[in-house]
């Protein structure tokens, strides 16, 4: 145990200085647009009825909005989702807003961007249960509202293709953004933007090693090309009472993708920007509540057991990176009269 802890210390003092250049970043403006999907105001239009169509499902009834519901904090709220015919996935639904500015996308990092993301869940049993990607595009070809706007769109004979189902999903999935956080406005020269123990917990993330990972413009790492993912193992510490409470190691994540031993219990570090609305907390939704999570967090992966007023503050810091959630309205359907708002 003393040469795991001299190990993490080591790490953690090489990496701050490394994570230093990136850490606390204001949310940037805008995200990174691939030069292959240009964003339109019609074609973020298009993509934003696709996402919360649920005839795009085996049974008409799920959405990606299902999981992902952008009128709220952009998950579900459940440890983990559930899908066609009540099924239930086996790790908790990632939010949406702001996910435009991670590189790989999924829990275990195995799409490398948004429209290569947005293929998986259209055919997976558990999610929206499609046979194959042909099936949801009979689905969507059947409707002549919106071939004459995937035509307007993309152009072209046959303009309703995987790929552009995917794009035009994309383009939507980059536009929910949370801008103006207290903690952005306290970057932006707002010095009281931030409450005293806002701040003694933002020194606290620096100092405790929090920052290691949990940097960037989303408090999930450095920025990166897209398809590069930054990964850390967790839970570091395995075998502690919290891995054992919470099941941290049950799931395998990366090595599910990879197959590399080394890859066993690696993660896509998670975004903290929202992170107060965001509960149940980790890939498999165990931890309910912030404050627990912020323990977990500190002996599981840093071997420190934090006292009660340092996880206090910690969590005035997280909840200071709460932003503001534009208003997200349920389109209108095309071929629907109307819309189930509750998908």
């Amino acid at each position: 145990m003393d040469k795991l802890r001299l190990f993490l210390a080591t790490m953690v003092l090489a990496l701050l200085a490394v994570a230093a250049a990136y850490a606390l970043d204001a949310l940037p403006k805008a995200p990174p647009v691939p030069r292959d999907n240009p964003m339109t105001p019609a074609k973020v239009e298009l993509g934003k009825k696709l996402y919360f169509d649920p005839r795009l499902s085996s049974t008409g009834t799920v959405s990606c909005n299902t999981c992902h519901d952008v009128r709220k904090a952009g998950d579900d709220g459940l440890p983990v989702s559930v899908g066609v015919e009540g099924k239930k996935g086996t790790r908790s639904a990632p939010t949406v807003w702001n996910a435009a500015f991670l590189s790989v996308q999924f829990w275990d990092g195995r799409s490398p961007n948004l429209e290569d993301q947005a293929k998986g869940p259209i055919i997976n049993p558990v999610e929206m249960g499609m046979p194959d990607h042909a099936a949801m595009l009979r689905k969507v070809t059947e409707i002549p509202a919106y071939v004459e706007e995937f035509r307007q769109v993309f152009g072209g004979d046959d303009p309703v293709t995987v790929d552009n189902v995917v794009r035009a999903t994309a383009a939507y999935e980059r536009t929910p953004l949370t801008p103006n956080s207290p903690f952005d406005r306290f970057k932006a020269g707002d010095k009281a933007a931030l409450s005293a123990q806002a701040k003694r917990g933002m020194k606290l993330v620096e100092t405790v090693g929090c920052i290691t990972c949990h940097s960037g413009p989303v408090f999930a790492g450095p920025a990166l090309p897209e398809g590069q993912g930054f990964y850390m193992k967790f839970p570091t510490m395995a075998g502690t009472p919290y891995d054992t409470t919470y099941r941290l190691s049950a799931d395998p994540g990366r090595y599910e993708v990879t197959k590399n031993e080394d890859d066993r219990s690696m993660w896509r570090v998670a975004q903290w920007r929202n992170i107060a609305r965001t509960a149940p907390y980790f890939h498999n939704g165990s931890v309910p509540a912030l404050d627990e999570a912020v323990r977990v967090m500190a002996r599981t992966q840093l071997g420190r057991d934090l006292k009660p007023d340092e996880v206090a503050d910690i969590v005035a810091f997280l909840e200071a990176l709460t932003g503001e959630f534009p208003v997200q309205t349920v389109p209108q359907l095309p071929g629907m009269e109307e819309n189930d708002t509750t998908k």
